[in-house]
């Protein structure tokens, strides 16, 4: 006697779900590679900002050029006066005081103090920022930006023919370095 059996034994079943289980599993795998990889190119981008916003301050204040040379990391105060331009702002500041509220400024937006979460742990600016800055008389500026990326990759930085590029930040393997050499006249 031949019983003709129709319908999925269990094992068929659970063969489905695994194959089925493997291939979202990869999927969110990737999800997760591309969030970190979104992030890294968003932390870039954040540097590159940076770096041109403190050229274009310091093309406004040409007379202190030299003096915004040095190593930035999130430790200068606020300065008595408050040198920002806004609509209807009547402050008079003098080059000095507009220097040092200049790179008040750029390091608060460096540290992402503008965006705090609900534990007032800022949140929009670059992990652990670290900024150089070489300004020479002659109107030849470097500014150098690194920051904590989120993977382990080799330090590129370490190696560079720049001496401030190297020298700028905590080396390790999950440095990240952004440089700019340009020439303010």
């Amino acid at each position: 006697m031949i019983v003709n059996e129709k319908g999925f034994s269990l094992i068929e079943v659970l063969v489905a779900l695994v194959i089925l289980v493997i291939g979202l599993v990869g999927v969110f795998n990737l999800h997760l590679v591309s969030k970190r990889g979104s992030f890294e190119s968003f932390q870039q981008t954040q540097a590159s900002y940076f770096a041109q916003d403190i050229i274009n301050r310091m093309k406004l204040n040409r007379s202190q050029l030299t003096a915004y040379s040095g190593t930035y990391s999130g430790t200068l105060t606020q300065p008595a006066t408050a040198c920002d331009v806004a609509i209807g702002a009547n402050v008079i500041c003098t080059v000095n005081q507009t220097l040092l509220w200049d790179l008040y400024k750029w390091e608060q937006q460096m540290l992402g103090s503008a965006e705090v979460n609900n534990h007032s742990t800022n949140v929009g600016g670059l992990d652990k920022p670290t900024a150089c800055i070489l300004a020479q008389a002659s109107g030849d500026v470097t500014v150098v930006i690194t920051w904590r990326g989120i993977r382990k990759v080799s330090d590129g930085a370490i190696n560079h023919s720049d001496a401030l590029v190297r020298g700028c930040g905590t080396a390790g393997d999950r440095r990240r370095a952004y440089s700019v050499n340009t020439v303010i006249i």
